[in-house]
């Protein structure tokens, strides 16, 4: 067999297996809500989780451009994956420039969440503050008990 053709087919498959186990971590992600600053607000009282909520979408929205050029060198990336010859730069553009519109995307949206927790009351900043510690690995401390 082509040696070639045989690294080609380990770094699809690679690829592949990453994308999988991505997907599932996302999955596994959505079914226990509460460990990110998005799905906190799922967490928020419903008048506050409707305005959270459009907000996030509003960045959605004006960011529409950077997603689908994310998602443009996400299939640029495994039409080269797809090639006979790995072109390792244009993989490698095609995947930074993935990355970059993702990290686009995110900044975007935690600037709107910190914009939406500083006109926010402090019971919505204390739900935002526990999925950060939850994210991060720690669980919140107790709730203090008025005397």
């Amino acid at each position: 067999m082509n040696p070639r053709l045989v690294a080609a087919s380990l770094v699809l498959n690679v690829f592949l297996i990453g994308a999988v186990a991505g997907g599932a971590g996302w999955l596994i992600g959505k079914s226990t809500p509460g460990f990110s600053l998005e799905s906190a607000g799922g967490r928020l009282p419903a008048a506050d989780r409707k305005i959270f909520r459009q907000a996030l979408r509003e960045v959605r929205r004006e960011s529409r451009d950077v997603i689908l050029d994310g998602q443009a060198a996400r299939r640029e990336a495994a039409n080269l994956l797809q090639q006979p010859t790995l072109d390792s730069n244009a993989l490698a553009a095609a995947l930074e420039r993935a990355r970059n519109a993702d990290a686009t995307v995110r900044a975007r949206l935690e600037q709107r969440i910190v914009e939406f927790a500083a006109s926010g009351s402090p019971e919505d900043r204390q739900l935002l503050a526990d999925a950060l510690l939850r994210r991060a690995g720690r669980q919140p401390p107790p709730a203090k008990k008025s005397p």
